[in-house]
């Protein structure tokens, strides 16, 4: 699981679903949506410190042309290290808010020709990402 810390910059809600948007760092903001809003959980509060949780499985791996999708979370990194595995490969990504590691298909890796301190896209979808206290 990576796990990050940040401060929630802004809530907008909608019924029961809030869009979060949480502040890593000061180049870099993450959005996630939950079924919660600031009157059901009181951590939802501009300004409150939560940690930010995605699965490996869960990131993308992209190239610089890969910006112009709906995902909205896009992280800018740097291939640390790969573990090829027969089906599936680890990758460990240096970036602005630290190591992230993602878990894709090793065809994905040698179709994308993936290699060692490559710059790359990692995205995570806004409904992937947890938050915690």
């Amino acid at each position: 699981m990576n796990v990050f810390s940040g401060h929630i910059s802004y809530i907008q809600v909608n019924e029961s679903l809030s869009m979060v948007s949480v502040r890593m760092n000061e180049f870099i903001e993450l959005k996630t949506i939950v079924v919660e809003t600031p009157e059901t959980a009181s951590y939802l509060s501009k300004g409150n410190s939560v940690n930010v949780l995605f699965k490996e499985t869960e990131v993308i791996i992209g190239n610089e042309d890969t910006l112009s999708i709906s995902i909205q979370n896009k992280i800018k990194a740097t291939i640390k290290e790969i573990k090829k595995g027969v089906l599936l490969s680890r990758l460990t990504l240096k970036s602005a808010i630290g190591d992230i590691v993602a878990i894709i298909a090793t065809e994905a890796v040698e179709e994308l020709m993936l290699v060692e301190d490559q710059e790359v896209i990692a995205m995570i979808k806004v409904n992937e990402i947890m938050l915690s206290q």
